[in-house]
Formats: C-alpha cells, structure tokens, sequence
C-alpha cells in the first residue's frame, strides 16, 4: 500500500499534467508528493514486533534532489508539520530532530545530482535513500534492544528503501526521457517544416522582386524624373536590396549549400567569429576570450556555421552591452563528440525564456525577429547535433553544443 502511495504522484502527473508549464508542473510535483507522503504516514506498516514503520522519506528525498532547496523544504515543512501536529504521539520530537538533521545533507547533493547522466542520478539517490534510512537505524539503535526483531527491521527497511527508491527513480527519468525525446521530435519535424516553406517562399518571393528592382533602375536612369522623386526610386531600391537579401538568406538556411561544404574541426570558424566580432565587442566593452582544444572533424556547411556562431556571440556581447563582461568561447572534444561552449556574463533568461528559444518569431530582444536562433536550432539540427542552455536571471547564460563526429 505504501509504495501504491508512491506511485500515486507519479501515474497522476504522467496522466493530467504532463504538458504544464514549468512552474505549474513544480507546484502539482509538490503537491502530489506531499498527498503521497501524508498517506503514508496515516497508513504506515505496523510490525508484529510493535514497530511502525512507512516509506515517508522517499517523495521528500526525489523532491529535494530533482527540485532543489526551494521545492524539497516545502515538503519538509509539510512533513514535520503532519508528523509533529497532527499525528503526534510518541516519537514526534524524535521524527523532528531526525528529519531536521538529514534534510541538510540531502540539499548538498542536490546540486550535484542534477549535473549528472541518467544511470548516475539512479545510483545517488538509491544511495541518499540508502543512508537516510541507514541513520534512522542508528538512532534507533540507542533507543532499543539490539535483538533479533531489530536486525530483521533493519534488513528489511534497508532492502525496502532501496529497491523502491530505484523503481521510481527510474520511472521518473524515463519520463524525463520521453519528454525530451517528444520535444526533440517536435522541435525536428518544426524545423524541417521551415526549411522547407522558407525554401519555397523565398523562390516565388525572388522573382518579383527582380522584376521590380529592374523597373525602378530603370525609372532611376529615366531623365524625365525630377531629381527629388529619384530620391524616393532610390530608397526603394535599398529596401528591395534588403528584400532580397533576406530572400537569399532564407534559401542559405533551408538547406546545406554544397559549394560551403568542407571536413574541418571548427577551428577556422570559430576563429573567424571572433576576429568579426572583436570591433562589436571592444565597442561594448567586452572581452572575447577563446579556447580551442579539439582534433576531431565532421563534414558541415561553412557559412551556415560562421552565421550560427556568429548569432549566439553577437547575443552574448548585446546581453552584456550595459554593464561589460567576458564571452567565453571553448571548444574541445569527448567521447567522438565536438562541444562548443559559448558563455556570457550578461543579464541571463528565465526559464520561460530557455523554454521558447528557437521558436519562430520569439525573441528576448525589444525588436528582435527570432530568426537568429530559429537559424541556430536549425543549423545544429542539420549536424545531428544538440543544444543545451544553462541561464539565470542576473548570472549569465552559457549555450552547450553537443555535434556528434
């Protein structure tokens, strides 16, 4: 019945809250991780030793390391609050001081679990599990009879943490998986759609757009024409120039060119990126500071990587304008993988904003189009590569991109 408790906040966010925003989906996680825990201590496992023993830890474990301090003392409070209030009864001064106690060490690996893969998150938290009810045996230990019925609980109660703690660790990161995977694919058949109506937009835009420009050069050499008007002719023939070359730079981002094809290590392109951008960034006053460690090659569109680079810079040292800073540009190699880290010390994003990057026509920017990063995502989709964003209010963000070799 208790680990039916336990599953109860996983199956029922699985259900009906999936597809919440961020925020929302921490707040219903609290929630239904606190209705799990509160009916495990109104129903706990009474022992024929006169033991009483519930698996009440476990959601405030999993909430404290995937949600951080903030999430995990919400169901501290709750915990402590039910335990010492409501049940009351022998213990409850016990519970507090116990509880009290482990919650700190919990929060210290919580920063560290969020950092880490899948099968290494599994394995520390069966191990915070494994300890927690570890030191709930040893301060028991001094309160009764080391016998045969208490080396039986602990058994029993060790064995019980773990494997429980294991299954819903592991269902947790399949969900977590199959979130990323759908938003993957979401995000994959979006761009795909794009490069595609981009391409034929930008072929039907094209050619009206020369047959006017021929017109007005035309008009412009006219000698009927006062000189004033020509001056209208003139503006209008920058505008189809810009016209056309936002044409040409949607048919360059719809799909690889195979004169730009070249198998390099990045090296030249970043290099590249940063020599353009050092005017920009000395006016800002910003530092580029670049760091190149990787052998490994891969075949890709050069001029579709310098633009990719180049946009995430140039938001890096705009992000950084009003107060200065230092964009951090690393490259290096791991595990037949080319990461580029590109990093800034600038106002940074909410994750609302992490979560709508490469979405048509968003942007963080007052008269931004979103174009850039659509492009960005694109370019990186177009590699088999990945992008990670790390940002917080006031602290910078850093771009992680993952292309396989």
């Amino acid at each position: 019945m208790n680990f039916l408790f336990l599953l109860l906040p996983v199956l029922t966010y699985l259900v009906f809250f999936e597809n919440r925003t961020h925020v929302l989906s921490n707040l219903v996680i609290v929630i239904l991780a606190a209705v799990s825990m509160i009916l495990c201590m109104s129903f706990p496992i009474h022992l024929e030793s006169g033991f009483i023993f519930d698996l009440r830890s476990i959601p405030l474990i999993l909430v404290a390391l995937y949600g951080g301090y903030k999430y995990g003392f919400i169901l501290y409070l709750i915990l402590i609050t039910y335990r010492c209030l409501i049940i009351g009864g022998d213990g409850a001064i016990q519970a507090f001081l116990y509880n009290t106690v482990i919650f700190p060490f919990i929060q210290i690996w919580s920063r560290r679990f969020q950092r880490l893969e899948k099968n290494h998150r599994i394995s520390l938290a069966v191990s915070v599990s494994f300890f927690t009810i570890l030191f709930y045996l040893i301060t028991l230990a001094f309160q009764v009879p080391l016998n045969q019925e208490f080396w039986i609980l602990a058994i029993n109660s060790l064995s019980t943490y773990i494997v429980m703690t294991f299954i819903l660790t592991f269902l947790i990161e399949k969900i977590i998986a199959n979130m990323k995977a759908r938003e993957a694919f979401v995000h994959s058949e979006r761009l795909h759609l794009i490069s595609e109506l981009s391409a034929s937009v930008a072929h039907e835009i094209r050619n009206p757009l020369t047959v006017t420009n021929g017109f007005l050069q035309l008009l412009n050499e006219s000698k009927d024409i006062p000189r004033k008007e020509k001056g209208y002719i003139e503006y209008s023939l920058l505008e189809l120039q810009r016209a056309e070359q936002i044409v040409n730079d949607f048919l360059a981002y719809s799909r690889p060119q195979s004169e730009n094809m070249v198998y390099s290590d990045f090296k030249e392109e970043v290099e590249y990126t940063k020599n353009i951008l050092q005017p920009y960034a000395h006016m800002h006053q910003v530092e580029i500071h670049l760091s190149f460690q990787n052998t490994l090659k891969r075949k890709y569109d050069k001029n579709q990587i310098q633009q990719c680079l180049i946009n995430l810079c140039k938001n890096g040292i705009e992000s950084m304008k009003d107060t200065g800073g230092i964009l951090s540009i690393h490259v290096f190699e791991r595990k037949n993988q080319i990461i580029i880290s590109i990093k800034d010390t600038g106002i940074g994003m909410t994750e609302e904003q992490i979560a709508r990057l490469g979405k048509p026509f968003y942007s963080t920017k007052n008269h931004g189009t979103g174009l850039g990063m659509l492009m960005v995502y694109s370019t990186i989709h177009k590699v088999k590569g990945t992008i990670k964003v790390d940002s917080e209010k006031g602290n910078g963000t850093t771009f992680t991109i993952t292309i396989p070799v």
